[in-house]
């Protein structure tokens, strides 16, 4: 069995920041550590349909990490989370998402940052890196490439936004556990209740509520997997100048082993990690990926030092609770 959670850890110090796109959406990202933090900050950008909670026991042990705590934003899209929906579907692209993550950069002042995309959080990642080259100080790419294979795709395009929301936790459980028992074989029912709550909001009674917006089903629906998914290796090649991390689920089947194989051919600073049990994308919960991710952020602090940074923008940009 998989160990999740770390044993004694800390209790962080969180923040919930709200602030506005550029179409006047109010965004929700929570925030971990102190902003007097030493290490280089890092930004958790989720999967297509998840949220900033995926990112809450490692951000955790990141922030009260014993000898180099950092802060961490774990970040919800539109229509995600306790983000709000957009009325118009189509706004559920990479690009406007792209957007948002730039705007909140800029709000917060941060650059030469560390981020880790999480599937649709590291094309994001990839897209950042040829738009704001500056703002990546390092990457950590899970369980993503420049290159997506069709039959994974597929699969998450099979069951987005067509799930019906489950009466209560226990049939929550049992619909996580029957979607993703063939990518998942380690995880014990814990885990499964740990992951459950992760992908679902609750609602005033306590029960499972959509953590996101159905119409991004929609969105991706427009995708023709009848024909080649375009690449992104030229997006990929912008980050050469960082160190970057790319993490595969031993099971999955939207990042092959080719593809991590021509990664490391083709950035010379590349830092491959297999985590076994696992399909897409890892949950980033056991030790072994916390440590393995502390330490990589840690040696890529190496060629980081904190700047100052301007003042924060107007509360009617941004506001925190």
């Amino acid at each position: 069995m998989t160990t999740y959670g770390s044993a004694g850890a800390a209790v962080p110090q969180t923040e919930d920041i709200f602030y506005r796109s550029h179409d006047d959406l109010v965004l929700y990202v929570r925030k971990y550590g102190s902003d007097d933090a030493q290490a280089r900050p890092l930004l958790c950008l989720a999967g297509l349909t998840r949220n900033g909670r995926d990112f809450h026991d490692l951000a955790a042990a990141l922030s009260t990490h014993p000898t180099h705590p950092r802060t961490v934003y774990c970040l919800d899209y539109r229509g995600r989370g306790r983000s709000e929906w957009d009325r118009n579907w189509r706004n559920y692209s990479a690009l406007i998402e792209l957007q948002d993550v730039e705007a909140f950069l800029t709000l917060r002042g941060r650059s030469d940052v560390a981020v880790l995309g999480t599937s649709r959080g590291g094309i994001i990642t990839m897209l950042l890196a040829i738009t704001r080259p500056a703002a990546i100080g390092c990457a950590i790419l899970n369980d993503i490439g420049p290159a997506i294979e069709t039959a994974g795709l597929a699969r998450i395009m099979g069951y987005t936004g067509k799930i019906p929301v489950p009466a209560d936790w226990d049939e929550a459980v049992r619909v996580v556990r029957d979607i993703n028992k063939r990518q998942f074989t380690a995880l014990d029912n814990a885990g499964w209740r740990s992951w459950t709550r992760q992908l679902f909001n609750e609602d005033a009674e306590g029960r499972p509520a959509p953590a996101y917006d159905p119409n991004i089903g929609k969105a991706l629906s427009e995708i023709d997997i009848s024909k080649p998914v375009p690449t992104m290796w030229e997006h990929f090649e912008s980050l050469r100048s960082v160190p970057v991390m790319v993490i595969r689920g031993e099971h999955s089947d939207l990042l092959s082993a080719a593809t991590v194989q021509e990664m490391q051919a083709r950035h010379p600073r590349l830092t491959p990690v297999l985590i076994p049990n696992e399909g897409h994308a890892p949950l980033l919960k056991d030790r072994f990926s916390e440590r393995l991710i502390a330490d990589f952020l840690i040696d890529a602090d190496s060629t980081w030092r904190a700047l100052p940074r301007p003042p924060l923008p107007e509360p009617q940009e941004i506001f925190s609770v």
